[in-house]
């Protein structure tokens, strides 16, 4: 099984900024065979997804809803993944989750699903404040 631990969410101000952590674990567990990815949830809706890095390559793919402010990236020694929000707005605020599947692409935008991932962290709480 993978473990995924989801960190660094918390209280903001809007137009400040957050970087979220997902820290990834397991026995045999090879980061780089793994796609991750980031969904948010607001309150009441469903789970959307955010963005998507394969650590094999560092490439990413972004929802347009966040493309120019959210930022993707991963410390492959660290087997960490990142996720950068900037420009904080109220509307932001949301549970972030880190996910994760074994030997797949990543998604694009607009095919983003949950049911995509097999492995889940725990959710990190964001409150932007006006």
């Amino acid at each position: 099984d993978v473990q995924l631990q989801a960190s660094g969410g918390g209280l903001a101000q809007a137009g400040g900024s957050l970087r979220l952590s997902c820290t990834a674990s397991g026995s045999g567990f090879r980061f780089e065979d793994y796609v991750i990815g980031w969904f948010r949830q607001f309150p009441g809706k469903e789970r959307e997804g955010v963005s998507c890095i394969d650590p094999a390559d560092g490439s990413v793919q972004y929802a347009d809803s966040v493309k120019g402010r959210f930022t993707t990236s991963s410390d492959n020694a660290k087997k960490t993944v990142y996720l950068q929000i900037n420009s904080l707005i109220p509307k932001d605020t949301a549970v972030y989750y880190c996910a994760t599947v074994f030997s797949h692409p990543c998604p694009s935008d607009g095919e983003m699903y949950p049911d995509y991932y097999d492995y889940w962290g725990q959710g990190t709480l964001v409150t932007v404040s006006s």
